[in-house]
């Protein structure tokens, strides 16, 4: 419940103090003690949080025989889930504050690795690529995106220029260029903003 109402009030823009928290809740400040070891336990529970969300999204992204589509489509849900919850979303990036499960925040990368090393088998890629690097690559164009949109001064209108950078990332990868475009599109287009 604690977790919900900090996002919450992050989302309405409300200060979450330990006082603010729990204000309303019948819960008294002890609690935020007891479940979390304070606030910076809570803040972590909070990055917690939006990792499982992702990792979620990620889980749901129906898999095809189009290895770069569904690359693309994973990009699409975590640009979903950062708009859903940007205030949420931004936490999840600050490391000031331990995560309880890191491999759950791993696993929302190894989603990108499991599906770049899908499309390497289906000759897409190149054999050469690093699958963790391109999955860098890709994460870091969508975060990027993401957090100059989420944050402003982009407007959302700008998300239409993650299909033609992550199709020039892919083609320099080694997929065709025709038919990483039209992968690409099919992915992207499943952003849901």
């Amino acid at each position: 419940m604690l977790i919900t109402r900090a996002a919450h009030m992050l989302r309405v823009r409300e200060p979450v103090t330990l006082r603010s928290l729990v204000a309303g809740t019948g819960m008294s400040t002890m609690t935020v003690y007891t479940y979390f070891g304070g606030m910076d336990g809570l803040w972590g529970a909070l990055r917690q949080e939006g990792f499982r969300r992702l990792a979620n999204r990620l889980r749901r992204v129906t898999q095809t025989d189009d290895p770069v589509r569904d690359l693309t489509a994973l990009g699409a849900a975590y640009v979903s889930t950062a708009v859903a919850d940007p205030d949420l979303y931004r936490v999840m990036f600050d490391d000031g504050f331990k995560l309880e499960d890191p491999a759950q925040a791993d696993e929302t990368l190894h989603h990108l690795v499991h599906t770049i090393n899908r499309a390497k088998a289906a000759g897409r890629f190149r054999p050469e690529i690093d699958p963790l690097v391109l999955a860098t690559q890709s994460w870091a164009i969508g975060h990027g995106l993401t957090s100059l949109i989420t944050a402003g001064p982009l407007p959302i209108e700008a998300f239409a220029h993650g299909a033609p950078i992550l199709t020039a990332v892919y083609i320099s990868n080694g997929d065709e260029p025709e038919r990483c475009r039209r992968s690409v599109t099919l992915g992207w287009s499943e952003i849901d903003v």
